[in-house]
């Protein structure tokens, strides 16, 4: 999903230089960033990358072992997470069992001490945001899990945070359902302006929420971008072969000029011709990354002799909207190729263990020197 343009000139979460150490064990390290005001920003990364531990430092649950956290310019140190302008959704939702929705989405605002009649129209208001107005009476268990999410995401929203911090929000729901409270999330977002910071381990579902996407491993944020800057251009092999399905060929680089770049790998049959140029030493050791979708498969030879693999079909996973193909090169590896299935009959679709072509556009691969 293409989103909303951030106002970076409105920074509002600051962190500087953050580590957190439990013992000799350092689950957050060194870490600087900045979120502004508005966006939807996502922690991506695999378990124990640290990504819910940084959550858990900007709802005032951790304190940093050095390094600080500014929220709204403000030094967050000392400052209980009750008295910070933030508000944490959690995982398991957390609703009050023996509580209706109103009372569950109320209980905060009564804490505050505020007026009845304001928590009344309040909490009315939000239900009716998130399209949970006539559920008001019911308890959580006569709910599904789309509404608990739904009540935890009013009763989170409803003391008008500043900042909204998610840990893995969706992921209790099924796909479909998630599928379409993805969009839902975004509309009410951008509803409300508040500033979303999501922590999620789904590639998907980071790609369709946010504004930028820090990708974590091992405590530290290897890479910030857009959805599409870190899926076309990864910064490393690590975060190329964490986001989505890549082929990685190792190769040499054996021409580098500035508008153009050859690269010699062992799997293929031929040069990768990459039609922008890289920085890095001559005949230096380089990974070649190719999107599975990016590379067209056909029976006949392709133009030219550069870009292009000879191998056989192994494999075919029909999957409605696109084919996987498996496709064993000449060499013995095996390589990934999606292709949409945007035609209904199947009459001239390549079968098992037919011989096959590939090849791809020169600005298809990404070169990665780390």
């Amino acid at each position: 999903m293409t989103q909303k343009t951030v106002d970076r000139a409105q920074e509002y979460v600051r962190i500087e230089a953050v580590t957190k150490r439990f013992g000799d064990f350092v689950a957050v390290d060194g870490i600087s960033l900045s979120i502004f005001k508005g966006e939807i920003f996502c922690l991506l990364g695999g378990s124990g990358c640290g990504k819910t531990t940084l959550l858990r430092m900007l709802a005032g649950f951790e304190s940093p072992t050095s390094g600080r956290i500014l929220i709204d310019g403000q030094d967050m140190a000392g400052i209980p997470p009750h008295e910070r302008p933030v508000n944490m959704m959690f995982q398991s939702y957390a609703l009050f069992p023996h509580m209706t929705v109103e009372s569950n989405v109320a209980f905060g605002l009564e804490q505050e001490g505020l007026a009845k009649t304001e928590i009344s129209r309040r909490v009315a208001e939000m239900l009716d945001i998130v399209k949970m107005g006539e559920y008001g009476r019911r308890k959580p268990h006569q709910l599904s899990g789309g509404q608990r999410q739904r009540v935890a995401l009013a009763r989170a929203l409803v003391k008008r945070p500043k900042l909204l911090l998610l840990d893995e929000p969706l992921g209790a729901l099924d796909r479909k359902l998630r599928e379409h409270t993805q969009f839902e999330l975004i509309n009410l977002q951008e509803q409300l302006g508040v500033t979303f910071v999501v922590v999620t381990h789904d590639q998907e579902e980071a790609m369709t929420l946010a504004s930028r996407i820090g990708v974590m491993n091992k405590g530290q944020i290897v890479q910030v971008g857009t959805p599409t800057d870190i899926y076309e251009f990864p910064n490393s092999r690590f975060v190329a072969d964490f986001i989505g399905s890549v082929n990685l060929f190792e190769g040499q680089l054996v021409e580098d000029e500035p508008g153009h770049v050859r690269i010699r790998c062992a799997e293929l049959d031929s040069t990768v011709f990459v039609d922008h140029g890289i920085s890095a030493a001559p005949d230096a050791k380089v990974a070649v990354a190719i999107r599975p979708e990016k590379i067209e498969l056909s029976r006949e030879a392709p133009s030219g002799d550069e870009n292009r693999a000879h191998g056989v079909v192994k494999e075919i996973a029909y999957m409605g909207d696109m084919s996987v193909y498996l496709v064993r090169l000449d060499s013995g590896r095996v390589v990934r190729v999606t292709i949409p299935n945007s035609e209904r009959h199947a009459d001239q679709r390549v079968v098992w263990e037919e011989p096959v072509y590939l090849s791809w556009e020169p600005s298809s691969p990404v070169v990665l020197t780390v």
